[in-house]
């Protein structure tokens, strides 16, 4: 990869120039959420973020330098938010309370922009590799923490011996991103709320419920 598309490593910077690159970042991603990469310039970021261009260009050698710093800000966000229901979704209850989670945060958004890795990530995929690749190993953690609620799962008994956690967790995300791209288009959250519901409905089938013992028969 050429040397002019890399940003500076943040381990290099002073504490005033870490957080100067990262409110570049930040003003970035929220431009790139609401514009899309395309549409959103250097001189953009510039304004948003309050500083020089002179600073952009200290910090990020290009655009594509900046776009790749935004993927992963916006795989730490994502994440970051999810992390709390992600911690849980090893039983029903705890896969519902994620799912209503997800659905409430597209309400908040007003069903805007999709989702913040699948939207910048499916946007540069064909232009740009490396970016295509951190997006990639962004989803890589989502699906590993959907994976491992399931796992536990399985662990103790309460899914089918049939059943697979792996195979299970990469059609919950991608059942997830359907609807996420659905709900953006459509401005409504219905497609979000039937795919993950879908899902969380066949995971339920496969889970082992306790047998009632027979009863006795009468003397």
């Amino acid at each position: 990869m050429p040397a002019r598309t890399q940003a500076k490593a943040p381990s290099r910077l002073t504490a005033k120039g870490s957080a100067t690159r990262q409110r570049i970042i930040a003003a970035a991603a929220e431009l790139m959420f609401d514009n899309g990469a395309a549409h959103t310039t250097l001189e953009d970021v510039r304004a948003s973020a309050g500083v020089s261009g002179s600073q952009v260009y200290h910090y990020f050698a290009d655009k594509q330098a900046l776009v790749r710093a935004v993927i992963d800000h916006q795989t730490e966000a994502v994440l970051a938010d999810q992390q709390p229901q992600l911690a849980h979704l090893d039983s029903l209850a705890g896969l519902r309370e994620w799912r209503d989670a997800i659905v409430d945060h597209q309400h908040r958004l007003q069903r805007r922009g999709g989702c913040a890795i699948g939207s910048l990530g499916a946007e540069v995929a064909e232009t740009d590799p490396a970016a295509r690749r951190l997006a990639a190993t962004g989803f890589r953690r989502w699906e590993a923490g959907i994976r491992e609620g399931l796992r536990r799962m399985h662990a103790r008994g309460e899914l089918t011996t049939a059943a697979d956690p792996d195979d299970l967790a990469l059609a919950t995300l991608a059942a997830l991103q359907g609807g996420l791209l659905l709900t953006q288009i459509q401005r409504e959250t219905r497609p979000l709320e039937v795919a993950l519901d879908s899902m969380l409905d066949h995971i339920a089938s496969l889970t082992v419920t306790a047998v009632e013992p027979a009863a006795r028969p009468a003397r």
